[in-house]
């Protein structure tokens, strides 16, 4: 006697065992865009920015930051606490576009349940 539930016999059914067998094909092919599209949002650039541009970061997919950009304007040596939280600012917007294109490419697919540990908090972020 096995565990395992019966096959239903209406092939319309929601079960992952409808007609018989599990769709593995469908199951590769899902598989397999999500990969591709994930290999499309690693090699994305995206660019993050903090007081109207005045600041600006760009990071790729991988999260390897390409350049930082500080417009003149922002530096004012009486107040450099500003500047790093116009840094800050931007480095978050540009992680926080990674990680809702990365969402997109995973198919919608909602990580966060799961546990990062301590990368849940990476760059001042909340877990």
């Amino acid at each position: 006697m096995s565990n395992l539930p019966e096959p239903t016999e209406n092939p319309d059914a929601a079960s992952p065992f409808a007609g018989g067998m599990p769709d593995l094909g469908g199951l590769l092919e899902s598989a397999q865009a999500m990969m591709a599209n994930m290999q499309a949002a690693a090699s994305e650039v995206v660019t993050g920015q903090a007081g109207g541009g005045v600041v600006s970061i760009e990071v790729d997919g991988h999260f390897n930051f390409q350049s930082v950009s500080i417009d003149p304007k922002a530096i004012d040596p009486d107040d450099m606490s500003l500047l790093e939280d116009l840094v800050l600012a931007a480095l978050r917007d540009a992680t926080g576009q990674l990680q809702s294109g990365q969402s997109g490419a995973m198919g919608g697919m909602d990580l966060g349940g799961m546990d990062l540990g301590g990368l849940g908090g990476l760059l001042g972020g909340t877990e």
